[in-house]
């Protein structure tokens, strides 16, 4: 790199920048910059000049170089940090990049010429971060910009990769480099085995557990089965170092899972590994441990899930369970989405709850089996630690570290054994513990994963935030396994409360993906949630106001702009995103008003996050508020509904009488009345006295031909008053009559006139 800097300043660059962890890391790059500029006939002190740190701690490290042959140049140490001060560059440098946080790199890429130097093999390698995560963003970026349709800019850049594999601490087929290549399995990176040639489908694959005292027996066929896993350590995780191969070799808590496909018998060879599983078992905390450490506000070494579970919840309960973290799970590189990572956790969940058969006595209990939960002190101190830096341990209870004779074992056991001959330890659960990405997230979401913790502060490594995930087992000890759902709930709505602070640059498809909300509805389910009653919190706790519900309805009536209703979104999307609304939005919808409500962002933001042009987000966030105004006003007129009187209700019984009952009593009730209504007095002149004799003898005598009348005698005399009432209506008909025929006198005159 110092030669490639010298050759930059005869190309006339004027701002070069070199960063790296520490100045002290330059020396040897300032040292073949030196040797390049003598190689250019520069000369010190006439050409360029160089200045010291004069920080005691940096032992005078180079820092800056001046060169003033043609015109200023400079050279330029610059702490990582200081990215934001690389607006002049025209060159940077960046030595040791992976022992460098990812995101402080990512920072460190701009508009100018970069060049990225990293040591990623043998004892010096700093992990494969940066080649796993950093180079394979810039391949694609470089493989979209070199297409046809790529787009000028500063992600059109293009890389070239170049490596270097002479030695620079040893000599080319140093036989100690060799010895400790070997030892540590440093070289296990270019030794990938090939995929088999016939992929078997992962039901035809079978786990098995791999016998550690064998794997590290020095044999030869298990040296060549530990340098595969190895290298499929390498080549699928980004941070290694030798303490994992002490971990797989020693810590009494872990062990080691591959899964293989069929086994052809007929073939002397080893079986293709397709995926290795390392599982360290935690828990079973006693309760004066657990009570001490938290009273403490401490958290001791190992044991990670337990401690982190039971201090984010203030559970003493849960480090009491004994459960597996899954350490590592790597597949092979050219066999990712095969299945077969979800097919060795399929197996191991089902070992762990004793769904294969075991073929030991049910009643021996066997070593492997976990001690039952007692109240004494459990020593964690072998768990997941390091050792010290001088690499001395005091001897503890059991241990043979100091008095273990080192000569080849006899006897050992098979390497692989079938899970069917092995007992499993009893446990409550699996969880693992990962850098939280979308793919990773999405694969152990697929396999029934659920989250119960995420660091709010990233990883200064990879800038990504660490996730702990869990899966319930079935145990005779617990009864179901819904024990876990409150610690879910709890969960979630710290991730709600949180998204508008230390996950607000989270991408919006990944959040979702966390928060798992329910998106589709039926109708009954929105009829339920409507009748039941919808509240949404606004800013003072309460519910909303008339005026809230009317700006949302001009919104929706698209009469006022977004900015108008800004200040609701945030109550609505809590709302919705706890299940208070039932809503039925798309995928797009949803992230659109969890990016604008919950991380708070503005539309420009939730564009350049998801990609979309501004109309169609503005349109999507538009739909998503109008059909959440829609409920809360269905259930706004379902409230009032209740709160109105309730009308007489009508009960109707059944008749005890038929219809033609019925008809016949009404019949003689409305005679009755009748009758009653009508006076005998004014009658009785109209009475007839005559009975069926007298009818006869008077039609009998031809009263009814040629219009004559019939005579019958009346029953009885009128009395007096009925005379004279009749005589007063006879006179009256009378004077009637006399009127009409002289009013019919005078007319007939007229008319002969």
């Amino acid at each position: 790199m110092g030669i490639a800097i010298s050759a930059a300043i005869a190309l006339g660059y004027s701002n070069i920048f070199v960063t790296a962890p520490s100045p002290e890391n330059l020396r040897t790059l300032f040292e073949f910059l030196f040797k390049g500029l003598d190689a250019l006939e520069y000369k010190e002190h006439i050409d360029y000049d160089l200045v010291e740190s004069t920080n005691p701690a940096l032992g005078k490290a180079i820092i800056r170089v001046n060169v003033f042959r043609h015109h200023r140049q400079t050279v330029q140490y610059i702490l990582p940090q200081h990215h934001a001060k690389l607006s002049q560059a025209e060159l940077v440098v960046i030595d040791e990049a992976a022992a460098i946080p990812l995101p402080i790199v990512k920072a460190l890429l701009g508009p100018y010429l970069v060049f990225l130097c990293s040591t990623v093999n043998g004892y010096e390698g700093t992990g494969r971060s940066l080649s796993l995560k950093l180079i394979s963003q810039l391949r694609e970026q470089g493989a979209k910009a070199s297409g046809a349709d790529a787009k000028e800019g500063a992600l059109g850049r293009t890389l070239r990769e170049v490596t270097l594999e002479q030695p620079i601490r040893y000599a080319p087929g140093d036989h100690v480099e060799r010895w400790l290549n070997n030892l540590l399995c440093l070289d296990c990176a270019d030794d990938v085995p090939k995929p088999p040639l016939r992929l078997p489908h992962p039901d035809e694959c079978e786990l098995f557990y791999v016998e550690r005292d064998t794997l590290f027996s020095y044999h030869k066929a298990s040296e060549v089965f530990l340098r595969r896993m190895v290298s499929l350590y390498v080549a699928s995780h980004y941070k290694n170092q030798p303490n994992d191969l002490m971990l797989m070799s020693d810590a009494p808590a872990h062990h080691l899972f591959v899964l293989l496909g069929p086994v052809d018998e007929t073939q002397n060879a080893l079986p293709d590994i397709l995926c290795v599983l390392q599982v360290a078992l935690e828990g079973q905390i006693s309760r004066k441990l657990v009570m001490s450490s938290m009273s403490h506000g401490s958290i001791p070494q190992g044991d990670l899930i337990p401690w982190i579970v039971g201090q984010q919840f203030q559970d003493s309960e849960f480090p009491r369970l004994s459960g597996a973290r899954i350490v590592r799970i790597a597949v092979h590189p050219d066999l990712g989405r095969a299945g077969y990572g979800t097919k060795a956790l399929e197996l191991l969940c089902r070992y762990y709850e004793g769904e294969i058969v075991n073929v030991l006595d049910e009643n021996d209990d066997g070593p492997s089996a976990v001690a039952a939960d007692t109240d004494g002190p459990r020593q964690q101190n072998d768990r997941d630690q390091q050792q010290p830096e001088n690499g001395e341990a005091g001897p503890g209870p059991g241990s043979q570290l100091l008095s273990e004779e080192l000569k080849p074992r006899s006897g050992l056991p098979p390497l692989l054994v079938n899970l069917t001959d092995r007992r499993p330890e009893k446990l409550h659960y699996l969880g693992s513990s990962f850098g939280l990405t979308l793919p990773l997230f999405n694969f152990w979401r697929k396999c029934g994963y659920r989250p119960l913790y995420l660091r709010q502060t990233p990883s200064e490594v990879t800038g990504e935030h660490t996730i702990v995930v869990l899966k319930p087992l079935q145990s005779p000890d617990v009864e179901g396994t819904n024990w876990l759902e409150p610690f879910v709930v709890d969960f979630r709505k710290r991730f709600i409360a949180l998204l508008g602070r230390n996950f607000r640059t989270m991408e919006p498809a990944l959040a979702l993906s966390i928060l798992a909300p329910k998106l589709v509805f039926s109708e009954q389910e929105s009829q339920e949630g409507i009748t039941g009653g919808i509240t949404v919190a606004g800013v003072d706790g309460g519910g909303l106001l008339p005026h809230d519900l009317k700006r949302l309805q001009s919104y929706s009536n698209n009469l006022v702009d977004h900015h108008m209703i800004l200040d609701l979104v945030p109550a609505l999307a809590r709302a919705y995103f706890c299940g208070k609304l039932p809503a039925t939005l798309s995928h797009g919808q949803a992230a659109i008003l969890m990016g604008v409500g919950l991380q708070q962002l503005d539309i420009t933001d939730v564009e350049k996050s998801l990609g979309l042009p501004s109309n169609q987000v503005l349109a999507l966030f538009s739909k998503s508020v109008r059909k959440l105004y829609s409920y809360l006003l269905a259930a706004k007129e379902e409230g009032v509904g209740r709160e109105l009187p309730k009308p007489k209700e009508i009960v109707l019984l059944p008749h005890d009488k038929d219809v033609e009952e019925e008809l016949e009593e009404a019949g003689r009730q409305i005679q009755g009345a009748i009758r009653a209504q009508l006076q005998p007095e004014a009658l009785r002149e109209f009475a007839i006295e005559g009975g069926d004799e007298e009818f006869g003898d008077a039609l009998s005598k031809d009263g009814l031909k040629a219009g004559k009348l019939v005579s019958i005698k009346k029953s009885v005399k009128a009395s007096a008053g009925s005379a004279k009432e009749a005589g007063a209506h006879g006179g009256e008909r009378k004077k009637g009559a006399k009127r009409k025929k002289l009013g019919g006198s005078g007319k007939g005159k007229k008319r002969r006139q």
